[in-house]
């Protein structure tokens, strides 16, 4: 056998796992009518095709339909989730991989107005403050009713042929019971940790009846709550073994913290800038005492942790979870020498967050995740070579020329910078999002590779451009900070991305308007606050920052609080005067009946970026094409007809901020989705 740990198999029960590597119970929230058909079978086949040996699927599969899922979970209370289920696991199993599936009944971790519209149900009174939904206590026939829908799932499932359940134990209903912080029952189910876990053990026990002595079971737990009001390690110990010793279940699945807020998701599933790997060695622990078949994920972004977790006998089997959105094939890579061409997960979190946001989880530099069935991962030969020029390395440029080389067209960059990065250099200059530049170097070693020529200190004009004799232009030159948005004094504001470059320096008594709602506005509000500015953030907005959504700005609020920000919603900052020394700002509302005004010495805008597309439109009468896209060509992943225009020369396209202003994401599918076909 191989020497490398993640490439030894894992023998669980009857089960050969073909290797160490799978990615944990997850919900991109890909499902149609609540069923895993076709987006959701193809995410999951193309990490089994690259030799992944465990694909955990759901985070979670609601169990019964007072548990109506938050975000676009898999309903395994429905009969007709065997027929999806079966395909799913049919086809990763033909490309090797083992398949599981998450299940769990929510509990207070849900709303009331969700489905059908029934109450919420829990061991308690108390609301969960990241759903806000005040539950019911539930009764002895609801813990009844729940037992045996859990056992019904358990069983459609393996009518579907998936090779084990994990039933999820933290933050939802069963570790709601085992918690104090959310378990005031009083009764057999209350109190004690034998009592607290009384309902678990029965669920376990209803479902092993159900599917029999050989159908793998597991619980995915924390252990320890790392909370005052929650069970601590010594308490979670003593979960561990009677687990264990329940003689119910096969493996336990370790993390740690609890998940009722949005801070103590961000600290459970920690985001860049935060610890790799935090929760390892609790799982190594468990491991070590219960001498059980323990997995664990979270955080593991690289191989080399992932290889030491298993080297170090920490855990049998390691989950690399949003690493395989960033790179599905990673086994592929380890196996065939190539980890340098992994795509690296950046912790960007992008994933996560549009999913807490009721949207599907996207990765922020890999298009193709959760689009497999339009966007493939692998990019296509061209039945002919091309000469493409990219104006501009940012994110999207960088994507068009590596995507352009993989096509085997000669591609050159012009970069007026000294540098790759584009605003991606501007966002790292914070330390907590250094690692966004994974995004660029990742980028820039393929292209090298791939024989991609970059130019450096290069303004292009339309002359260099032409001399290139391109086939095809990418204008990929970004954007500029826009502060034009005042009646008055627009003149006297300056840009969030003034005080991060470090260009101005941050004042004392500080007003940023930011009507973006992006990291910017934050990033210089954290400069400003650690220089020992005094800082009011104000936007229109109903809420502040909603582009930079929950679990990223738990570090932001962390820093923002403790140096006394202040945060001011639904005012709008309409015009600046200068009164002496001081800036004299005035202050409206959408709401109409306000007008006032505060001093301060200096007020920072935070407006989004312009296109900077000079050259764009220098070219674009001299292209083939004159700039335009067709749409409907573009979605459908049809080439475009250049010379539908009627012009002659290049085709001549644009992306990214260069069009309009919007996030990195969005600029690498422009890129992707437009350069593979041409």
């Amino acid at each position: 056998m191989p020497n490398d740990p993640l490439l030894q198999p894992f023998k669980l029960k009857h089960l050969t796992l073909r290797n160490r590597l799978m990615t944990s119970s997850h919900e991109p929230a890909y499902p149609e009518d609540g069923m895993p058909k076709g987006r959701y079978r193809a995410y999951h086949v193309e990490r089994a095709k690259a030799g992944l040996a465990l694909t955990m699927t759901a985070g979670s599969a609601a169990v019964a339909q007072d548990s109506p899922p938050v975000f676009n979970n898999i309903l395994a209370y429905k009969d007709e989730v065997v027929r999806w289920m079966k395909e799913l696991t049919d086809e990763c199993h033909e490309h090797g991989a083992a398949v599981m599936i998450q299940l769990t009944h929510l509990g207070r971790r849900t709303r009331w107005d969700k489905a059908d519209w029934l109450p919420v149900v829990a061991p308690t009174h108390v609301r969960e403050p990241a759903h806000r939904a005040f539950p019911k206590l539930i009764e002895d026939w609801d813990i009844a009713r729940i037992r045996t829908d859990f056992a019904d799932a358990a069983e459609r499932m393996k009518a579907a042929g998936v090779d084990g359940v994990e039933f999820e134990s933290f933050g939802h209903l069963l570790s709601q019971f085992w918690s104090p912080m959310s378990n005031h029952l009083t009764n057999e189910y209350g109190g004690s940790l034998e009592n607290r876990m009384r309902f678990s053990l029965e669920v376990l026990a209803a479902v092993r009846e159900r599917v029999g002595p050989d159908f793998i079971l597991g619980v995915r737990y924390v252990a320890d709550e790392l909370s005052s009001a929650g069970y601590d390690k010594e308490e979670g110990m003593r979960i561990s073994h009677a687990l264990k010793n329940s003689g119910l279940i096969d493996f336990l699945n370790i993390s740690r913290g609890h998940i009722e807020t949005d801070a103590g998701l961000t600290d459970n599933i920690p985001i860049m800038g935060m610890a790799s790997a935090p929760h390892l060695n609790a799982a190594g622990d468990v491991r070590a005492a219960t001498r059980f078949p323990v997995f664990h994920a979270t955080r593991i972004q690289d191989v080399a942790t992932a290889r030491f977790a298993v080297e170090s006998g920490k855990v049998d089997m390691i989950g690399m979870t949003r690493a395989h959105m960033a790179d599905p094939h990673i086994m592929r890579k380890i196996r065939e020498k190539r980890e340098h061409d992994i795509r690296p997960c950046v912790g960007a979190n992008y994933c996560l967050d549009r999913i807490y946001q009721g949207a599907m989880a996207l990765c922020i530099h890999n298009p193709s995740t959760g689009r497999e069935e339009t966007l493939p991962h692998d990019i296509p030969k061209a039945a002919a070579k091309k000469k493409v020029v990219v104006v501009g390395a940012g994110p999207g440029g960088l994507e068009a020329a590596r995507v352009a080389a993989e096509r085997g067209h000669d591609v050159v960059v012009f970069e007026a910078a000294s540098k790759a990065g584009g605003q991606i250099l501007l966002t790292a200059q914070s330390p907590r999002r250094r690692e966004m530049m994974g995004i660029i170097d990742w980028r820039v070693a393929q292209c090298e590779a791939r024989g991609v020529t970059i130019h450096y200190n290069s303004w292009a004009t339309r002359e260099m451009v032409e001399a290139q004799k391109p086939d095809a232009v990418i204008i990929a030159t970004g954007g500029l900070p826009s502060t034009n948005v005042l009646s008055e004094g627009n003149d006297l504001v300056v840009s969030a991305w003034d005080i991060i470059s470090g260009d101005v320096k941050p004042g004392s008594n500080v007003l940023i308007y930011d009507d973006a709602g992006d990291h910017a506005g934050l990033q210089a509000a954290e400069i400003i606050a650690k220089a020992g500015g005094k800082v009011e953030i104000m936007t229109r907005d109903r809420a502040f920052a909603p582009e930079v959504m929950a679990m990223n700005l738990v570090p932001y609020m962390r820093e923002l609080q403790k140096r006394n920000v202040n945060f001011t919603v639904t005012f709008l900052l309409e015009a600046v005067k200068r009164s002496g020394n001081e800036l004299l700002a005035l202050i409206g509302s959408d709401y109409g009946g306000i007008a006032r005004e505060q001093r301060h010495d200096q007020i920072v805008v935070n407006h989004g970026t312009l296109p900077s597309d000079d050259l764009y439109f220098e070219l674009k009468r001299h292209s083939a094409n004159r700039g335009a896209v067709n749409y409907q060509k573009l979605i459908n992943g049809r080439p475009q007809d250049a010379k539908a225009s009627g012009g002659s020369g290049f085709e001549l396209y644009r992306i990214g901020d260069a069009v309009a202003a919007r996030n990195t994401h969005a600029a690498i599918y422009d890129a992707n989705r437009l350069v593979r076909l041409i």
